[in-house]
């Protein structure tokens, strides 16, 4: 339902507002590059820091702007059930394909009052729901068991991003769930997911290269296997640049050098520490992405 390559879409800003002339260039981008589908309101789009009234609006734009040409996979998680709830149902509403839901967090909850939260969203709202694992920003992680309890509940929550760093852990998602469809959430994971059965990438780099990381996937999916190895390795320190610093900080910097969007980010996220952006210019350098 969700295989391929999904970019997680940073949010441009202009003068401090969502500015959706460079978001839309950004979706027909993505487009014309084989990307198999975008979400909008990731934790790379600045959910956190935008209005509820912007939350929408830029998903409603960029199922605008997709088209019908790629799936709209929207971040509608929160913290609060409720909100949770609402999101959802504004991304079933406005024509989303599907929505992606990250843990509370702050909250830690118990694995039991994870598998009520989901449960509730995914019984308040029939649209598909891929669970979003990212345990290093919300303090708890989803359990193997637990995954495999909402699936069996809830036959509307079809996979997981898995952004645990865990191989271990994923094996055992698919260990126990052979039918979810196990999405990386780790650019530098790709590869490695591919090779145990997972669908693809919700990728960060792509909204910079997404050629290249399309190419990743179509090379392993294809079966030519050392070809995609070396993808892996050729995107490896561009991939390893984009988080030298907390998401979406060094991609929403490397989009603003290529002219992709202006720079803006929404505190507490922040500008990139000078011998850090140094960093990331000599790679976009070796990359020719930026001269």
């Amino acid at each position: 339902m969700f295989s391929g390559v999904y970019t997680a879409l940073i949010t441009p800003f202009k003068n401090g507002r969502v500015d959706y002339d460079a978001l839309g260039a950004l979706i027909e981008k993505q487009y014309k590059s084989g990307i198999d589908g975008i979400v909008p309101c990731g934790t790379t789009g600045e959910s956190p820091t935008l209005s509820y009234e912007e939350h929408e609006a830029v998903i409603q734009f960029s199922v605008k702007a997709a088209k019908g040409k790629m799936k709209v996979l929207a971040g509608t998680g929160s913290n609060s059930t409720d909100e949770a709830i609402h999101f959802t149902a504004f991304a079933k509403k406005v024509g989303c394909d599907g929505a992606l839901l990250v843990s509370p967090y702050y909250n830690k909850p118990t694995q039991k009052g994870l598998y009520l939260h989901f449960k509730a969203v995914a019984d308040a709202v029939k649209i598909p729901i891929i669970l979003y694992n990212i345990a290093s920003r919300t303090s708890v992680n989803i359990e193997p068991a637990t995954m495999a309890k909402l699936a069996k509940a809830c036959k509307n929550i079809v996979g997981v991003k898995e952004a645990s760093g865990s191989l271990d852990q994923m094996s055992a998602i698919k260990a126990l769930i052979p039918n979810f469809e196990l999405i990386s959430g780790d650019d530098a994971l790709t590869l490695p997911l591919l090779s145990i059965g997972g669908e693809g990438i919700i990728s960060v780099v792509s909204n910079i290269v997404p050629k290249e990381v399309v190419k990743l996937v179509s090379l392993f999916k294809k079966g030519d296997i050392k070809a995609a190895v070396n993808q892996h390795y050729k995107l490896l320190p561009l991939t390893k640049t984009m988080f030298i610093e907390t998401n979406p900080i060094p991609v929403k910097t490397a989009a603003a050098l290529m002219g992709i969007c202006e720079r803006g980010l929404r505190l507490p996220m922040c500008d990139m520490e000078d011998a850090n952006e140094a960093k990331l210019k000599k790679v976009l350098k070796e990359f020719k992405l930026i001269k």
